[in-house]
């Protein structure tokens, strides 16, 4: 049984992984990301339209992106975390502004969704395995999100009760496995 102590601590190491994603990313730390996400991590965006399998794969992906951009930020809030062991989910919402100054009169692009994360303890504390991320909304000028390589956004918007209802929510799903408590 894991005591409230461990469990306090526990959660408090995921929390701080899910922020320090944005700030990672935000700050180009692309190194950060192996101390966030496991080596053969999943991640599914459904924003950019992608599924990367593997951290390298990922970091690649992210910083070929990223590095086209002028400037921006994640915001992650709302963190939600269930350990279970050696396992954990996580729910969490975000915001992301992108700037791209190439973009046009309006170089700015604002999204709002969610992460839902499965987590795993390793040597070296938790990590991702698994990352989905959804859009629930967007403002502002779409070609911010097309910059020149390729990338094929999804621009289609998600909602949370429908993904529930069809049992696409890892963490809503753990929750439920273990009876709720």
């Amino acid at each position: 049984m894991t005591s409230a102590k461990t469990l306090e601590q526990d959660t408090a190491e995921i929390i701080h992984l899910i922020n320090l994603y944005g700030f990672a990313l935000d700050a180009h730390q692309w190194d950060l990301f192996d101390q966030i996400f496991t080596d053969d991590v999943v991640a599914e965006f459904g924003p950019a339209g992608s599924e990367w399998v593997g951290l390298p794969t990922l970091v690649a992906a992210f910083t070929d992106f990223h590095e086209q951009l002028d400037n921006h930020e994640h915001t992650m809030f709302g963190q939600l975390a269930r350990v279970n062991g050696d396992r954990a989910n996580a729910f969490s919402y975000g915001n992301w502004l992108l700037v791209r100054e190439a973009a046009g009169e309006d170089p700015t692009w604002t999204g709002m969704g969610w992460y839902d994360d499965e987590l795993v303890r390793t040597e070296k504390g938790w990590r991702i395995s698994h990352r989905v991320c959804r859009l629930v909304a967007w403002t502002g000028n779409p070609m911010v999100s097309f910059p020149e390589r390729a990338h094929n956004p999804d621009m289609g918007t998600n909602k949370l009760r429908e993904h529930a209802a069809q049992g696409r929510v890892m963490y809503l799903e753990a929750i439920k496995a273990d009876g709720g408590s």
